[in-house]
């Protein structure tokens, strides 16, 4: 951390949070920034609602309350305990600032933002509660704010003017100060103490701006070179307004007797679009008498790598006007934007505040029926080793380290440095998408009145989520019905074909680095079909890209003139992307309520957020039981979901298994296994319900019960509603960091599903050359399967025919491992059937876990696990010869693309000497899979 906040003050600039929740008392790092000059603090209802509804840190307080039903009173009891702390933890800063600094603020009601008295009664009141005379009271610059404004300075009393957004408003606020001053004076009453902020939002501006540019840039308008620069041409023009008022002879007479300008107070300075600078709305904004208050990621990204140069908002202020000249030009008025940011504004505000209310109510009547918390452990024995993994990753600092994108919790090898460092945007990331919430589903509306299907074509972590989601919340009324593709299998790709209306289809290309092969495959094929149908000057506007910046796919998009580019953080990894873009593009579009699960993400966000107690922390501590219980040799996580959140499995199957599957060791995630007996489970599982506590029948939790008291680990995350999946998908990445830190490793990486990827293309690079594929001899051939041994059980005795190959390989299953079906055939209803009740016969058998992966779906999820975790797999890879072709423009068939991605997988497995076989359906796959459950059968009756 460097010493820019001091610089900053030495240019005349004062660094403020806009951040306040217990917890950074308790944990000292309020006053380690305090020491590292942070030199104030404002609150909002938005921060309080999540601290106290999602965290711990108010429950104390809250059970004295109990008693109390006037939400808004226990509110302002809670939050005025803070304030005072807060204050008196400023108030050296105060001191040493003589009144310029150390200052704290709290906002009246925004319900009052359009009533003048109750406001001035309402800001009379905090004061004198309060009292403590750093603290400023918050009054928003409306219209009826005004006179309020002009009311509290003359009364004495603090006030921070927020929710200025145009040159006008802020003047008007700025006028209300002085105006308050010269009352007192009048009144033969002191000035010298008063101290007053305009917080001038900055970076709103632009997301409204750029919104109308990107409209008339789609539709033909050459005007990218106005994205991102209304909102700090707009700020540097208010603070030349500044210089003007507080510079001219009218304040000249105030200064005279005492008073202090009214310092402007840059607010919302966060980059709300991630190809945006992260310090965009700082380094360019920096000014004598001026405020910035800025969101921890910001403070942070201040303190890592801020440059600091004096006066830069005085710098090239005839671009600025420029700017604003040249949108106005373009018929975008920056009145009618500011004005409706205003409004926009005081509903949101009053919106978040009647939310905290509403919070504050949840979390009383949580704690009158003492419901269960977020995650609640029964570990039995094994408790003791998950509190010491708790214990040490508290030492680690584990949260504090990964907001702060700190690797060391994980790895010290520079190369891992360098791949964490990179690889933690998730973390933030439901709050950035949230801010995108409205733009998506004004997208989404527009979407919907021409489309009837909208279709993800993407893998692995680019198409889980929307495929978890869209099983989840399945067709919403008004909107197109979603799919998601993630299979080269030529029959599965047809058969979505055929049930889609191309004319009336979206589709969404999803690929992260903008090159994966099957998302490639599935654009190629399905932009001839929508060439085919529509034509070629139309095609481009039945899709949408969802990618890095700076990708072929980026490229292609904007060639092929696509509805929408999306670009996502580039600092996070595919199986994190769940609630970036990735997940809720397709989401928006299906009309879920994107707003809804991202607010559910936020509140584990809070739950977990970097001042927060590890041992208070539901995903750490999560976390530090599946890693001990893993360590332990309890390594087969075992999924039981609700039948309201059944889907939710896979996402977090490939979360595990790609974060934790490596260096020889790993969890292994088992998803969608039948329930079983007790009797059938093995001494290596630890259970996790998702869903407790949702309403409806459960078979599943009914079973966790039965566990639970046979002496299995159990693990329960409760859910109040589905839209609490957005809790789980961050609950599970906190959880996931946290296992790999107590496992020792990097949960950031995957290295063996690029080899998978090599595989295949050195496979296709020898078909385009000789026209096949080089595959070695059967070691079985029959009738209904042809038999390759993996090299771990190339010495089993095979036999001659199906049934004796499988009792060979069923020989060498021992306690401990886990059975892999790896399935090379279409995806449907009765593939799935039947692969179930395969897994049931084993597992029953043999009491060892077993998983289901579809190729080449799973190499992107398991896959990882399978060749870089522990040698406890056995596998059975199922293969077959598909009745037909797909061509794709550019590149070779699916029915070819499928073979070589299964041939190298196979070669995966088989270089590091795994146990199992291929098994080679000629024929039907249905009836290939019903001769190996009979096979299967046998060997298990005659092991029995």
């Amino acid at each position: 951390m460097g010493n820019q906040l001091r610089e900053l003050a030495a240019a005349g600039q004062s660094i403020w949070l806009d951040n306040i929740r217990r917890s950074m008392f308790a944990s000292g790092e309020l006053q380690t920034l305090i020491d590292q000059g942070l030199r104030g603090m404002t609150s909002n209802p938005t921060i309080f609602e999540k601290a106290i509804g999602a965290g711990t840190d108010y429950d104390e307080q809250l059970r004295t309350l109990a008693a109390e039903r006037d939400t808004a009173a226990i509110f302002e009891a809670l939050a005025i305990r803070d304030i005072r702390s807060a204050c008196d933890l400023f108030r050296p800063v105060w001191d040493q600032t003589h009144g310029l600094d150390g200052y704290v603020s709290l906002e009246v009601s925004p319900t009052l933002a359009n009533d003048t008295q109750g406001t001035i009664d309402a800001a009379a009141r905090l004061w004198r509660a309060v009292d403590r005379p750093n603290v400023m009271i918050k009054i928003p610059g409306t219209v009826e704010g005004g006179p309020a404004i002009k009311a509290t300075i003359a009364a004495g009393i603090n006030v921070n003017v927020t929710l200025l957004f145009s040159v006008d408003r802020y003047e008007t606020a700025a006028n209300a100060y002085i105006e308050g001053l010269e009352e007192r004076v009048k009144r033969g009453e002191p000035i010298d103490a008063i101290a007053s902020v305009a917080s001038f939002f900055v970076s709103r501006i632009d997301t409204a701006i750029d919104k109308q540019l990107h409209a008339k840039i789609e539709a033909g308008a050459h005007l990218e070179h106005l994205l991102g620069k209304a909102a700090v041409a707009n700020t540097k023009l208010a603070y030349q307004r500044f210089l003007k008022l507080f510079g001219g002879e009218r304040f000249a007479a105030l200064r005279a007797k005492g008073a202090r300008v009214q310092r402007p107070l840059w607010a919302s300075t966060s980059t709300k679009n991630p190809a945006y600078a992260d310090l965009m709305y700082v380094e360019p904004l920096v000014g004598r008498d001026t405020v910035n208050t800025v969101p921890p990621n910001t403070l942070d990204a201040i303190l890592d790598h801020g440059t600091v140069r004096p006066e830069t908002v005085l710098e090239d202020l005839g671009r600025a006007r420029a700017t604003i000249e040249a949108l106005g030009k373009e018929q975008i008025s920056l009145y009618d934007v500011t004005e409706q940011l205003v409004a926009d504004g005081v509903t949101s505000f009053a919106d978040s505040f009647n939310a905290m209310l509403a919070a504050i109510g949840s979390k009383l009547e949580k704690l009158r029926s003492d419901a269960p918390p977020k995650v609640s452990l029964a570990l039995g024995a094994a408790q003791p080793a998950a509190d010491a993994a708790l214990d040490r990753l508290g030492t680690l600092d584990i949260l504090k380290k990964l907001w702060l994108a700190d690797p060391s919790p994980w790895s010290s090898d520079p190369a891992h440095v360098a791949i964490v460092t990179h690889a933690l945007g998730w973390v933030e990331i439901p709050q950035q998408t949230h801010a995108q919430s409205s733009d998506l589903r004004e997208f989404a509306q527009s979407c919907a009145k021409r489309f009837d299907h909208v279709v993800v074509l993407g893998m692995g972590g680019s198409s889980l989520a929307p495929d978890v989601l869209r099983r989840t919340f399945g067709k919403t009324p008004g909107y197109p019905a979603l799919h998601v593709l993630d299979s080269t299998d030529p029959q599965q790709v047809r058969a979505l074909d055929e049930s889609l209306d191309i004319a009336r289809s979206l589709f969404i290309v999803a690929s992260k680095s903008g090159t994966t092969t099957e998302p490639d495959a599935f654009y190629r094929y399905f932009f001839q079909r929508v060439q085919q149908t529509v034509g070629a000057q139309n095609a481009g506007d039945h899709f949408v890209a969802v990618t890095d910046p700076g990708t072929k796919l980026e490229a292609e998009a904007k060639q092929a003139k696509f509805a929408r580019v999306f670009t996502n953080d580039p600092n996070i990894g595919g199986r994190y992307s769940a609630l970036s873009y990735f997940g809720m593009v397709p989401a928006a579009l299906a009309g879920y309520d994107v707003t809804a699960i991202l607010d559910r993400a936020i509140n584990a966000m809070h739950a977990n957020a970097r001042t927060v107690v590890p041992h208070d922390a539901p995903g750490v501590r999560f976390g530090a039981a599946i890693g001990a219980l893993a360590k332990q040799g309890r390594d087969k996580l075992t999924i039981l979901t609700h039948p309201s959140v059944r889907a939710f499995g896979a996402w977090a199957e490939q979360l595990i298994a790609e974060s934790t599957g490596k260096s020889g060791i790993g969890i292994v995630p088992v998803e969608g296994e039948p329930l079983g007996e007790v009797g059938a489970y093995g001494e290596d599982r630890v259970f996790v319900y998702v869903g407790a506590t949702l309403p409806g029948d459960d078979d599943a939790g009914a079973r966790a019960c039965e566990l639970e008291a046979a002496g299995h680990p159990v693990i329960r995350l409760a859910m109040s509603d589905a839209y609490d999946i957005g809790e789980q998908f961050y609950l599970w990445e906190i959880a996931t960091a946290a296992a790999g830190a107590v496992l020792g490793i990097d949960a950031f990486d995957q290295p063996n599903v690029q080899e998978s990827k090599d595989n295949t293309k050195r496979l296709l690079a020898e078909y385009a050359q000789k026209g096949g594929f080089g595959e070695p001899e059967p070691r079985v051939t029959s009738s209904d399967a042809q038999i390759f041994p993996l090299a771990g059980s190339r010495a089993a005795a095979l036999g001659s025919d199906l049934q004796s190959a499988v009792a060979a390989i069923a020989d060498q299953i021992r306690a401990g491992d886990y059975v892999a079906f790896n399935a090379y055939v279409p995806m449907n209803g009765v593939n799935e059937d039947a692969l179930r009740r395969i897994r049931a016969v084993v597992r029953d058998a043999h009491k060892v876990a077993t998983t289901v992966g579809f190729g080449p779906r799973f190499l992107h999820s398991t896959g990882q696990l399978h060749k870089g975790g522990s040698n406890e797999g056995v596998f059975f890879q199922f293969t077959y010869d598909a009745p037909f072709e797909i061509a794709i423009p550019g590149m070779v068939g699916f029915r070819t693309l499928e073979r070589a991605q299964a041939l190298g997988d196979f070669e995966s497995l088989d270089k590091r000497e795994r146990r199992g076989i291929r098994v080679h359906f000629p024929g039907e796959v249905q009836a290939g899979l019903a001769a190996f459950a009979a096979a299967i059968e046998h060997a298990v009756g005659a092991r029995a």
